[in-house]
């Protein structure tokens, strides 16, 4: 049975302990969270219920419109397919995407799960705005990840071609295939699913890449359910397909690529001026270089991880050594004031939005970042004992 809970609802059953009111419990909202839903009256919803919405997994199969309330770099991460993203800090330049879209449609907005601000707010910016049907899915992106495939970007794409670090698989037409591909992809048509499923890997974490011919095609995706079906872990659909890939002008086995190579081109630092080790998405810290000391309890003295949540959630766990100030209500120029200065500063938070929001907000502002670096990593304290997963890079 499709299970939708009211905020208020939630409340008053507590003593199940489906959605107890502790900011440490990743099965529930923070208190924080959970004052948001209330204030803004908001009505959660569950996966089964997404799983439903979602239908073949393409935009125009969907059953209502999911919005991915987190910073863009996310969204083209890892999304739940046939998401739109409106970032919560720049909800008026997205918004756009909605304008001829029925105020009584139906709209799921999420973020980084249980803990994340972001989707009650785009929520009720959306119900400000007139929209009637809104509704969470607050356990998020990371709950979705865990359970099913996840629908990726073009940058995504791209650096596993390069890097021959996912199986990508052509769902469409032989024929097709034949006659235009991604390089390094293999063809297994969402029609010969069954006589073709020996060439999925015996590796079951393997990394997999499924596209089509764009978002309309529910090819990829009928692929990708079979992969989850089997036990395959690590799935996901290039939605934008072949089209957006030759958009960008990027090399199929027709044609050569027309992106012009730079001349000259600046080779990227690996290291900052004071020797931290940068990341390759603009903007990162190495996730792994820094884990590895957190976990040594090594962290160089030149370095200052900077919390960006609330003070409530960092009191209940944050990484050792690390200090709170929280970003998302002040200006630039105030959390640009309120750095150590002389450190080389990382932020971080519970998913890595806030984190880049943080940073994102000094680059647009024009200061001087060139020793600031957000962690993009799941970060879950509890005291100064913290589980880390660090994010796969982008490019």
């Amino acid at each position: 049975m499709k299970l939708i809970l009211k905020s208020l609802v939630v409340v008053g059953l507590l003593t199940t302990g489906a959605f107890a009111n502790d900011p440490g419990d990743l099965s529930k909202p923070s208190a924080k969270v959970q004052g948001m839903i209330d204030k803004f009256n908001l009505e959660m919803v569950n996966y089964d219920y997404i799983k439903a919405k979602i239908a073949k997994g393409t935009r125009n199969s969907a059953k209502a419109i999911l919005i991915d309330s987190r910073p863009a770099k996310k969204y083209t991460a890892g999304t739940i397919p046939s998401s739109l993203n409106i970032p919560d800090t720049e909800y008026a330049n997205y918004v756009g995407q909605l304008k001829d879209v029925a105020k009584n449609k139906e709209i799921l907005v999420y973020c980084g799960g249980w803990n994340c601000g972001k989707s009650p707010k785009v929520a009720n910016l959306l119900k400000k705005d007139g929209f009637t049907n809104v509704k969470l899915y607050q356990a998020g992106e990371p709950e979705w990840k865990n359970k099913n495939y996840r629908e990726v970007g073009l940058a995504v794409v791209k650096g596993a071609q390069a890097k021959n670090s996912a199986l990508l698989i052509d769902s469409r037409p032989y024929k097709m295939f034949l006659k235009e591909t991604i390089p390094g992809s293999i063809s297994i048509p969402d029609t010969d699913l069954d006589s073709l499923k020996g060439r999925f890997p015996t590796n079951q974490g393997e990394k997999i890449i499924a596209y089509c011919g764009g978002y309309n095609c529910a090819k990829s995706h009928k692929v990708a359910n079979k992969l989850i079906s089997l036990g395959y872990r690590n799935v996901s659909v290039f939605a934008a397909g072949i089209p957006a890939w030759k958009k960008a002008g990027l090399a199929t086995t027709k044609s050569a690529s027309t992106v012009a190579p730079k001349a000259n081109a600046p080779k990227k630092a690996m290291t900052s001026k004071n020797g931290a080790k940068l990341g390759s998405d603009e903007g990162s810290i190495d996730g792994d270089w820094l884990n590895a000391l957190i976990k040594k309890d090594q962290v160089p003295s030149y370095l200052q991880i900077v919390s960006v949540v609330s003070a409530d959630e960092f009191k209940i766990g944050h990484i050792k050594g690390s200090i709170q100030i929280e970003a998302e209500p002040l200006k630039a120029k105030e959390l640009y004031a309120k750095l150590p200065k002389g450190k080389t500063i990382v932020f971080n938070c519970t998913a890595g939005g806030r984190s880049m929001d943080a940073w994102g907000k000094l680059k647009q502002a024009g200061y001087d970042i060139s020793e600031v670096y957000y962690f993009d990593a799941n970060i879950d304290c509890k005291g100064n004992d913290c589980k880390i997963e660090v994010n796969e890079p982008i490019d």
